[in-house]
């Protein structure tokens, strides 16, 4: 197979439930990030051989192929095709490492990988209401092979079984917010961060003519040790997660542009990393979320690294026993994991977050002179992904 190598990512501002974003269809939020990765690299979009999107709650304004209704949207060629992908919470890492397998294939030589959600329009579980009318989505023979949990009961679970306290949790998420507000205020996402122009609406919801722009992250608050202490448990009464330590509901979309090293140079694009190797594990759906422990470990084995050739890790903060857990598992350096701040303080808008995770990867590599960074994620049902880049 060709060597893959990205040669940009872009996102968003994650905004905030009904917040400065929720006022654009996701679809409209999508395409400005397709229109402004393509503006910003020069490459023709005729080049590029699929679109791969992910998006999780694929109903109503998210539903009928929303990758390809994005790129139609922004004006692209209609020859592109694309196709929109479900992975749960990993779906844009899996949506960028299904482009990278595509382009190492030779099936197309260019790609685009992103995500999408707006989850103040469509919100999570919107898919598999009851309201709809269409049933549920696990059947009776599930349950005579697994115990059906929530991700809130499989977070709490993991944080008994790796010892994960809710002290510990409390200082995890103020850690999140606290380095990502040291990323801001140090402009350490510079140049990865596209700008949106959004809507005004009335009480209604109704455009009133006029917009704002959303230029930053939303999630971002100032707390405490003593205000996050106070906060209530969030799925047990005795529970260690609290809203202060879990990821937020959000708004947002990124991508990322890959390709062979030779067709970059046919392009004159130049290559910023090489995607050294990506997985996607299952792991038990009952725990549900210890996907990273097992990517890691898997992509550590085939690619011959140890947990210490590694210098950043971007690792999704859905609960703070998720990556606490994780660092204990693996041994990683906790100083070297979401060192700009992760979804307790940043936000999780689901389908896109792994491509944003992506971005923020790619970009820290550069910031910091490191040469390699490895991203996971954990899935709902039990799943985990993993990617693995190398700068270059």
């Amino acid at each position: 197979m060709s060597d893959v190598v990205i040669i940009d990512a872009l996102r968003t501002p994650i905004g905030r439930r009904n917040g400065g974003l929720s006022t654009v269809h996701p679809a409209d939020l999508l395409s400005g990030v397709l229109a402004g990765l393509v503006e910003r690299t020069g490459i023709d979009p005729a080049a590029v051989g699929q679109v791969v999107t992910g998006c999780v709650s694929q109903v109503g304004e998210q539903s009928f192929n929303i990758g390809r209704t994005a790129w139609l949207a922004a004006g692209l060629p209609r020859e592109v095709a694309a196709t929109t992908v479900d992975t749960q919470c990993g779906s844009s890492q899996q949506a960028t490492n299904l482009a990278t397998a595509l382009v190492g294939s030779g099936v197309v030589d260019v790609a685009v990988a992103c995500g999408v959600e707006s989850m103040s329009r469509v919100p999570i579980g919107a898919n598999s209401s009851k309201k709809l009318g269409l049933g549920v989505p696990i059947p009776k023979t599930y349950f005579g092979r697994y115990e059906f949990t929530s991700q809130f009961e499989g977070a709490e679970r993991i944080a008994e079984q790796w010892g994960v306290t809710r002290a510990d949790c409390d200082e995890f998420g103020l850690a999140s917010q606290e380095r990502a507000a040291r990323a801001w205020t140090e402009d350490r996402f510079a140049g990865q961060v596209l700008d949106v122009e959004a809507p005004d609406v009335d009480d209604e919801g109704n455009p009133t003519g006029t917009s704002h722009t959303v230029t930053r992250d939303e999630g971002l608050r100032e707390t405490s040790l003593e205000k996050l202490a106070s906060l209530k448990p969030v799925a047990r009464e005795d529970g260690v997660h609290t809203a202060g330590s879990s990821s937020q509901i959000s708004d947002g979309a990124a991508a990322v542009l890959v390709t062979t090293a030779e067709r970059a140079a046919e392009l004159g694009l130049t290559p910023r990393a090489r995607v050294v190797d990506t997985c996607l594990v299952g792991v038990d759906p009952v725990l549900m979320l210890t996907g990273p422990m097992d990517a890691t470990k898997h992509l550590l084995a085939r690619t011959g690294r140890t947990i210490s050739d590694i210098d950043v890790f971007e690792i999704n903060e859905a609960f703070a026993s998720v990556v606490l857990g994780w660092a204990r598992e693996v041994g990683a350096d906790l100083d070297r994991t979401n060192p700009n701040g992760g979804a307790i303080a940043l936000g999780h808008p689901l389908g896109a977050t792994g491509a944003f995770l992506m971005t923020k990867a790619l970009h820290e590599l550069e910031r910091t002179d490191g040469e390699q960074a490895l991203i996971s994620m954990c899935c709902g049902g039990g799943l985990g992904t993993g990617t693995l880049i190398e700068r270059i």
